[in-house]
C-alpha cells in the first residue's frame, strides 16, 4: 500500500491545475521575463549614470586643465652693447638695470609698428613680473651676444595670463599693487601690436615649481622624474619580492594554521589606508635607518611596503588560474615540483603577473598621503637631479605632492596648474593601463 495518489491516463500529473500550453505565455512566464527586463534596465541604467558622471568629471578636467599648457608671453627684441654696460657703470649683472633697458626696447617696438603708447616702466615690471633675472642669465652664460640682437620670449605675469585666459575681467576690476586697470590699456596696446601673445607652456611640461609668488613660471616635469626615480624603486623591489612570496604561498608552502595567518595578514595590509605607511616609512626608514628625507628612495620603499599586498594577490589568482592539469602532466613525465612551476605554471601565469604589477604601479603613482608624510612636497622639486644616483638621493617631490602644493596655494593661477598636473597624472596612469591591457592580450592563454 502507498499514500501517493493513482493518475490514471489522460489525467493531468498534478491535480486542479489549470491546463497551460507550451507556445503561449501564462501569467507566471510573464511575470519572470517581466522581471529579467527590468533587471537588465537597471543595469543599463546604472551604466548610462556612471557613464554621465565619468563624462561629466572627464569634461571638468579637461576644461579646467587644458589653460595650463598655454601661457601669456611678451616677445621682444633685446639688444645689451658695451656702451650700455658703461651707461650703467658696470652693473652687467645687476637685476634692477634690465628694467630701463626693457621699456626702451618695447617703447621702440611699439613705436615701429606705429602705436603710440606711453611705456611706463613700473607698468612693464607689473605686467612681466620680476624678468630681469632671465635676462641677466642669458648674458652671463652668453657674453659673446653682447651688441647682438636676441629675441626673448618672456613669461607675463599671472594676473595678466588671466586676463587673456578669461579669469580677469574688466567689470569689477580694483587697482592693486600687482595690475592696474591702466595696465589692461598697455596690455591690449601689446596684443594689437603682437608683442604679447598665447604660446604653448612648455615650461610647464619640463619645468620646476617656483615661488608662491610666480605661478605662470611653475612647471612639473621635475617632479615628473622624481615620480620616475620612485616607480624604478618600487618596479625593482616590489615584483621579484610580491612574485616570490607568492610562488611559495601557492605552489609550495604548507597548508597550516601558520600560513592562514600570513594570507589573512597580506589580506588586511592591501586594505590599510596609505597614510598608515607613511607613518611608517616616516619612522623606519628617515628617523631610524635615518635614509634622506624627502628622497625618492624613501618614498619608493613606502610605496613598495603599500604596492606588495596588490601584487602578491594578484600573482596568486594568477597562478591559482592555471589549470592544475599542467602541473600533473609536468610531474607525470620527471619534472621537479620547482621544475613544474618555473618551466610550466610561472610562464602561464606571466600575463596575469605582469598586469597585476603594473596596475599596482599605478596605484603607487598616485599615491599622496604617505609621500607628505616623508616629505616629498611639491615645493623641495625645485630642480632636476644632477646624475642618476642623485635621482635616487636628493630631495625630489612627486606628481601626485606636487598637484596638492599647488591646490593649496592661494593664486588661482596655481589652481589652473593643478588641474593641468592632473591631466598628466592621468595621462600616465592611462599608458600604463593600456599597456596592462595589451600585455593579457598578448600572452595570455586560454584553456
Amino acid at each position: 500500500m502507498t499514500d501517493a495518489p493513482n493518475f490514471g491516463p489522460g489525467t493531468d500529473a498534478v491535480p486542479n491545475r489549470p491546463k497551460t500550453s507550451l507556445i503561449a505565455e501564462d501569467a507566471r512566464t510573464k511575470g519572470r521575463n517581466a522581471a529579467e527586463k527590468r533587471f537588465r534596465f537597471y543595469g543599463m541604467a546604472a551604466i548610462a549614470v556612471g557613464l554621465f558622471f565619468l563624462v561629466v568629471l572627464a569634461v571638468s578636467i579637461v576644461r579646467s586643465g587644458i589653460p595650463a599648457f598655454t601661457q601669456t608671453v611678451v616677445n621682444v627684441e633685446f639688444t645689451m652693447t658695451e656702451a650700455d654696460i658703461e651707461t650703467a657703470e658696470g652693473m652687467l649683472f645687476k637685476t634692477k638695470m634690465y628694467a630701463q633697458f626693457l621699456n626702451t626696447a618695447l617703447t621702440d617696438q611699439m613705436n615701429a609698428k606705429g602705436l603710440e603708447v606711453d611705456v611706463d616702466e613700473k607698468a612693464i615690471q607689473r605686467i612681466l613680473g620680476k624678468t630681469g633675472g632671465i635676462i641677466r642669465e642669458f648674458y652671463k652664460g652668453n657674453p659673446d651676444q653682447m651688441g647682438e640682437p636676441v629675441a626673448f620670449e618672456l613669461s607675463a605675469s599671472s594676473r595678466v595670463d588671466g586676463y587673456f585666459k578669461g579669469r580677469v575681467t574688466r567689470e569689477g576690476f580694483v587697482d592693486s599693487r600687482f595690475l592696474k586697470l591702466s595696465d589692461l590699456d598697455l596690455v591690449d596696446s601689446l596684443a594689437q601690436a603682437g608683442v604679447i601673445q598665447q604660446a604653448f607652456n612648455w615650461n610647464f611640461i619640463t619645468g620646476a615649481d617656483t615661488g608662491v609668488d610666480n605661478p605662470g613660471g611653475a612647471g612639473i616635469g621635475a617632479s615628473l622624474v622624481g615620480s620616475f626615480f620612485m616607480m624604478l624603486v618600487v618596479l625593482v623591489l616590489s615584483l621579484p619580492i610580491g612574485v616570490a612570496a607568492s610562488i611559495y604561498l601557492e605552489e609550495f608552502a604548507p597548508k597550516n594554521r601558520f600560513t592562514d595567518i600570513i594570507e589573512v595578514n597580506i589580506s588586511n595590509l592591501a586594505a590599510v589606508p596609505s597614510i598608515v605607511f607613511g607613518i611608517l616609512g616616516l619612522a623606519v626608514f628617515i628617523q631610524f635607518v635615518h635614509l634622506p628625507q624627502s628622497a625618492p628612495l624613501v618614498g619608493g620603499l613606502v610605496l613598495t611596503l603599500m604596492t606588495l599586498p596588490t601584487i602578491i594577490i594578484s600573482t596568486r589568482a594568477s597562478l591559482k588560474a592555471v589549470p592544475p592539469s599542467i602541473r600533473d602532466a609536468a610531474l607525470g613525465v620527471g619534472a621537479s615540483k620547482m621544475q613544474a612551476v618555473f618551466h610550466h605554471v610561472l610562464p602561464l601565469a606571466a600575463p596575469g603577473i605582469l598586469t597585476g604589477t603594473i596596475i599596482g604601479l599605478a596605484q603607487a603613482l598616485g599615491e599622496t598621503a604617505p609621500l607628505l608624510l616623508i616629505g616629498m612636497v611639491g615645493f623641495v622639486a625645485r630642480g632636476y637631479p644632477q646624475g642618476f644616483i642623485e635621482g635616487f638621493t636628493d630631495p625630489n617631490s612627486a606628481m601626485p605632492a606636487q598637484i596638492y602644493t599647488w591646490a593649496a596655494r592661494a593664486d588661482v593661477g596655481f589652481y589652473e596648474k593643478a588641474w593641468g598636473g592632473i591631466i598628466v597624472l592621468l595621462l600616465f596612469l592611462l599608458t600604463m593601463n593600456i599597456i596592462a591591457i595589451i600585455l593579457r592580450r598578448r600572452f595570455e592563454r586560454r584553456w
